[in-house]
């Protein structure tokens, strides 16, 4: 079954009536003549076409007396290639060539939308005015066409002008990005940090908080725009970069690993773990929480059920066993300190009962003491550190810290505060 037609003809077949009748070009029905008169009075054209445009466009009158005379000049410049493009109706460098006068601060100033009004304006006063150059009606349906056409070549040539510019700004932007997160992994907070990360829109009194994992396989660069667009949604400003085999995140605000925003954040990384470090008050603090979410992303392996996203500070005995001193000494400072000046009851009863292999009898029987009192010490070891021995986690994390507190006992000058807040390998790699 065929589709009926009528008799609209289609392209490629022939048709009657004046509708596929070939008009002349512009060029082969407009004289020298006009084309000459089009250029002598350009600049009165265009100082009538920007005086429209303040009647007509309210924010035009906002701009800068040395803005608005650019305007002019660009308007002048169409109407002087008006005449030289319809000699060469296929040069696309005629439309160009007029936003190409356009300086630096005028593009910037100047919205899409509103560099799209002007043209507008600027056309419709074309379309008044050029037609009254007309001789014959031949010579005025050759303009009234023209100008059309020309102001539509206008149009997209203002389009292609400011993707070009918004690509520029675009690759500008990610390697300004690239040069803040690099500063703030590598610890280099100097004055240039905040001012950089202020051109990317980041609230020089915002918290940060770095979070580390694989990046998507299919994505890599692409992927620091998708985790603008999540961030932007949930009212959170993002700075994101790949640096070696890592994706390295960083955001404003606190990130729990509950948070609706940090399960938004994850489909951005590749399977596997996502270190989140810890918060800090600005950016240019930020460097630790990278330093403690790239010593957790590199000794995760060592705990196989771990989240996803993970706390680097729930990582504290694995960070601790390849070497991490700093989290060694968060341990002591977390774990062992508060049970050392509790008494040395709580401790015996903790090493017992991790020795005994968490059997209460059996740890009861070791210390002489009561079942209830062995319970009833767990429950104070619980409420002190925040860890429950009776869980198999929590257990590991403290045989790890009381090991640490033991050596630290035995060895007390490898165990001094200064030995044990050195900063590790923060290699992303």
């Amino acid at each position: 079954m065929t589709a009926d037609t009528g008799s609209f003809p289609l392209p490629g077949k022939p048709g009657k009536g004046s509708f596929n009748r070939k008009r002349p070009e512009p060029r082969d029905v407009l004289p020298e003549a006009i084309l000459a008169r089009i250029r002598q009075y350009s600049g009165r054209v265009a100082t009538e076409a920007v005086r429209s445009m303040e009647e007509q466009l309210p924010y035009f009158a906002d701009l800068e007396a040395s803005q608005r005379a650019s305007i002019q000049l660009v308007v002048q410049t169409a109407v002087v290639n008006f005449a030289e493009w319809i000699e060469n109706p296929s040069n696309v460098e005629y439309t160009v060539a007029s936003f190409q006068t356009v300086p630096q601060d005028l593009a910037r100033r100047v919205s899409l939308r509103q560099t799209v009004e002007m043209v507008r304006v600027a056309m419709e006063f074309f379309e008044r005015w050029l037609p009254l150059l007309a001789r014959n009606e031949d010579q005025l349906i050759a303009l009234t066409e023209a100008v059309l056409r020309y102001g539509r070549e206008i149009g997209f040539g203002a389009a292609s002008i400011y993707a070009s510019a918004a690509e520029a700004r675009g690759a500008w932007d990610s390697r300004m990005e690239a040069l803040v997160v690099d500063a703030v992994v590598r610890g280099d907070t100097g004055a240039n940090l905040l001012s950089r990360a202020a051109a990317l829109n980041w609230d020089p009194v915002a918290s940060a908080t770095v979070i580390v994992g694989n990046p998507p396989p299919d994505q890599n660069v692409s992927v620091a725009g998708s985790v603008h667009d999540t961030a932007r949604s949930h009212g959170r400003s993002a700075l994101a970069v790949v640096q070696g085999t890592k994706l390295v995140v960083i955001v404003s605000g606190a990130v729990t690993s509950g948070d609706p925003f940090a399960g938004a954040l994850m489909p951005h990384f590749a399977d596997g773990p996502v270190v989140i470090g810890h918060t800090t008050p600005t950016l240019e603090d930020a460097h630790a929480s990278a330093v403690e979410a790239i010593a957790g992303v590199n000794a995760v392996a060592g705990w196989p059920g771990a989240p996803r996203p993970v706390h680097s500070w729930e990582l504290l005995p694995e960070r601790a066993l390849i070497g991490d001193t700093h989290a060694g000494r968060t341990l002591y400072e977390l774990l062992v300190k508060p049970l050392e000046e509790a008494g040395s009851a709580l401790s015996d009863t903790l090493d017992a009962y991790l020795d005994s292999g968490g059997a209460v009898e059996s740890c009861a029987r070791e210390l002489f003491v009561h079942p209830n009192t062995v319970r009833y010490r767990l429950k104070k070891i619980a409420e002190i550190t925040g860890r429950d021995p009776q869980d198999p986690r929590d257990a590991f994390v403290l045989r790890v810290a009381a090991t640490i507190g033991r050596l630290a006992a035995a060895n007390p000058d490898r165990f001094t505060p200064a030995a044990m807040t050195r900063i590790t390998d923060i290699s992303l790699n």
